[in-house]
């Protein structure tokens, strides 16, 4: 008799679909940037400014989110946050001035992208899963990659021969029909199917503790010095991703005189050797020590943007290739240890403070693409950006290396609630 496969799997399989859809978000800004400067005019940082507030409110809501999670559950903040995604990215086919660009993409998106963040991510591992939490988190995590690698050449194409306003309605409405699945398949518990987690035996107990609400959490994680490393590390992995390479690679590419869909193609390329690196560290993550995995990230990030300044150039070459190779394997490959080392620390609040590390995050990305924009503005390249901010992932390979170890089943001696 064949064993039937646990609906754990199957709310995953939703899940990556759900992330998969709001993905192309993530690869409009950087591609519709040159576009919608040219239309209206202006300076780059006009428009990084929309994408900072993005970047800001996604981070910002994340910790909130959680506590939606734990009251009205997965299944509706996630059709929430979709139909905000879906609204703010189709919407901005009637704007006539770029600032307008800050509420549709600034707020809506960013808000209705806060709301099925890496939180959602990681609550949803820690709901359905006791065996493989790790890989899960690094499956879940791997969506974005694999939407971006599948909307940026297409984003890109046709903003190059339809306009900019057409990628813009693709985005909305591909993220608008992914509601109807998430209402049908997903479920927020176990229990609502009358199982238990992938992996738990007969003797499990589900987890019904109330990690408290975001305030509170913050205020009881920030008495901890591994919640100021973490966060410390997570804002410079914001700014040395989402903030720099994905808002402004396309445009410093272009910079160089290379092709729009070539760079976007470059770019995806990022996205494919990123699931392939986010999934690995999820397995690793199971594994490893994930402090060990987090300083081995960084610290190749860093060597991999100081690089940069020699590679990037208006022809793609074998140097360049391996950049994007080296940089796709590595891009939130640190997501899953973060996760693992806010459960491990926190416990029942680990999602919580996960949520507040994340915005974190995002802070350090909104300020990476906005002072990128006024720099490429200011010195005319993003040669000194490039440098800075590999200097910064080193530092955070630091950071992390320093958090403590804790003895197996061992919690970071803080108080449950404030």
């Amino acid at each position: 008799m064949r064993k039937r496969v646990h609906f754990a799997w199957v709310v995953v399989g939703v899940a990556f679909i759900t992330l998969l859809g709001a993905a192309g978000y993530r690869s409009s800004p950087s591609v519709l940037m040159v576009p919608i400067q040219d239309e209206f005019g202006g300076p780059r940082a006009a428009v990084s400014a929309a994408i900072s507030v993005n970047l800001l409110l996604f981070g910002l809501v994340a910790p909130f989110a959680a506590s939606l999670i734990e009251r009205f559950g997965l299944r509706r903040v996630a059709s929430v946050g979709l139909l905000l995604i879906g609204l703010g990215a189709g919407l901005p086919v009637f704007i006539t001035a770029t600032w307008q660009l800050v509420f549709l993409w600034g707020v809506l998106v960013g808000a209705g992208a806060g709301s099925i963040s890496l939180v959602f991510t990681a609550s949803l591992a820690n709901r359905w899963f006791v065996k493989h939490r790790g890989l899960v988190t690094g499956l879940l995590t791997a969506a974005t990659a694999t939407g971006q690698l599948i909307f940026l050449p297409v984003l890109a194409a046709l903003a190059e021969e339809r306009g900019w306003r057409t990628a813009s309605l693709v985005v909305g409405t591909s993220t608008l029909l992914v509601v109807p699945l998430v209402l049908l398949f997903l479920r927020d518990r176990p229990s609502d199917k009358g199982l238990l987690p992938y992996g738990a035996d007969a003797s499990y107990t589900e987890n019904r503790e109330k990690p408290g609400n975001a305030i509170a959490t913050l205020r009881m994680a920030s008495r901890s010095r591994t919640f100021w490393l973490l966060v410390a590390g997570f804002a410079i992995c914001g700014a040395t991703t989402n903030g720099l390479i994905g808002t402004h690679f396309l445009p410093a590419a272009h910079d160089h005189g290379m092709a729009p869909t070539t760079a976007a193609s470059l770019l995806a390329l990022i996205g494919v050797f990123d699931i392939i690196g986010t999934v690995g560290s999820g397995w690793l993550t199971d594994r490893v020590d994930s402090r060990i995995l987090l300083g081995v990230y960084y610290g190749l990030r860093g060597l991999s943007l100081l690089s940069l300044p020699l590679l990037l150039t208006g022809e793609v070459k074998p140097s360049l290739l391996i950049f994007v190779i080296f940089y796709g394997l590595d891009w939130i490959a640190t997501v899953p240890p973060t996760v693992a080392l806010c459960r491990e620390n926190f416990g029942a609040s680990g999602t919580i403070v996960f949520g507040w590390v994340f915005a974190s995050h995002q802070i350090g990305a909104a300020i990476a693409a906005l002072a990128a924009g006024a720099a490429r503005d200011a010195f005319g390249d993003y040669i000194t950006t490039w440098i800075f901010t590999g200097a910064l992932a080193i530092v955070a390979a630091g950071l992390s290396v320093a958090i403590r170890a804790l003895p197996s089943g061992v919690q970071d001696p803080v108080p449950a609630h404030a």
